[in-house]
């Protein structure tokens, strides 16, 4: 079914980069945006985890450079039943977490020092165990390539402010370039939308499973919903499709959120947690959080090997 949906959206989303080119460049445009499209969904297909992690500047660190993070990812990953992924760092105050790579045996996951910074080892493990739910039920393919091929529409559209079509039937007009510069990025947002809501639940519940603690990832969620919109992101500010790839959404839970109501998340874990016998709340890490150190000031170690604050 992923595989169906994989196709369907990336025929949408080609759809769109046509219809895009034919504003700008009539039917010779069309053929351009069709051959690139083509180019871009092959080479996107085998080099978008690569794209998506070089465009977070992210460090892959190891059970040297990153004891703690990488031990649980490593724990996390053999409960199950899952290669071991590639693990990632990335020094930005901004607190989110996601996973990427084109199939289990080529996954890795991510995430900030900011989100390290904000919770307890517990909810740490929790954020990863959905990302590895991710990774298990193979959504990252398709989240990944929705989001650098609707970054490239967004692109395009926006080229339009500064290029106009040829031809003597108004191509160029005001009403093509606002087609090129609004409509056509829009449109690529709901079909990337009309993916996500369903598939956060899943890995949600997967996560809660994996980690065996729904309540730790319902605290996180809110936690890291907090911390998301008060702290801007760099990477959604020049691509808001990436969106769709982190745990929670970098600004308000709206109508056209690639996520669904946080809220509602946080409540249908606590419904899991009941269903798993969880009557009441796990005693609270003694290590309260992982502290991260920026990569760019000390290599040798991303986190804190004693998992204090200082």
């Amino acid at each position: 079914m992923n595989g169906f949906k994989t196709v369907l959206l990336l025929s949408a989303l080609t759809a769109l980069f046509m219809a895009l080119g034919y504003t700008l460049g009539g039917s010779g445009g069309a053929l351009m945006a069709l051959g690139f499209a083509a180019l871009m969904n092959l080479f996107t297909f085998w080099n978008a985890d690569k794209i998506v992690l070089k465009m977070h500047d992210a460090h892959e660190v190891d059970a040297r450079s990153a004891p703690q993070f990488h031990g649980i990812v490593t724990g996390l990953a053999t409960r199950a039943s899952l290669p071991m992924p590639r693990v990632y760092l990335i020094d930005s105050p901004h607190p989110n977490a996601f996973a990427t790579g084109r199939n289990p045996d080529n996954a890795a996951v991510a995430a900030t020092t900011g989100l390290l910074a904000i919770l307890d080892r517990e909810e740490v493990a929790a954020v990863m165990a959905h990302e590895l739910a991710h990774v298990k039920n193979r959504d990252t393919l398709i989240m990944t390539m929705t989001a650098t091929i609707a970054g490239a529409i967004s692109f395009l559209a926006n080229f339009g402010l500064f290029f106009r079509g040829g031809g003597g039937d108004n191509r160029g007009s005001a009403l093509a370039m606002i087609l090129a510069v609004i409509v056509a990025p829009f449109a690529a947002m709901i079909v990337q939308m009309a993916i996500s809501r369903t598939r956060e639940y899943s890995a949600d519940r997967g996560g809660a499973e994996i980690s065996g603690n729904p309540r730790a990832l319902a605290s996180a969620l809110a936690k890291l919903a907090q911390g998301a919109a008060r702290v801007p992101n760099p990477v959604t500010a020049r691509n808001p499709a990436a969106a769709a790839l982190y745990i929670v959404p970098g600004a308000r839970d709206s109508l056209f959120s690639t996520h669904p109501d946080t809220g509602n998340r946080i409540a249908a874990l606590h419904a899991i947690a009941d269903e798993m016998g969880l009557s009441s709340p796990p005693p609270v890490a003694t290590a309260a959080r992982m502290t991260a150190v920026p990569t760019s000031r000390r290599k040798s170690s991303a986190l804190d090997p004693h998992g204090e604050n200082r």
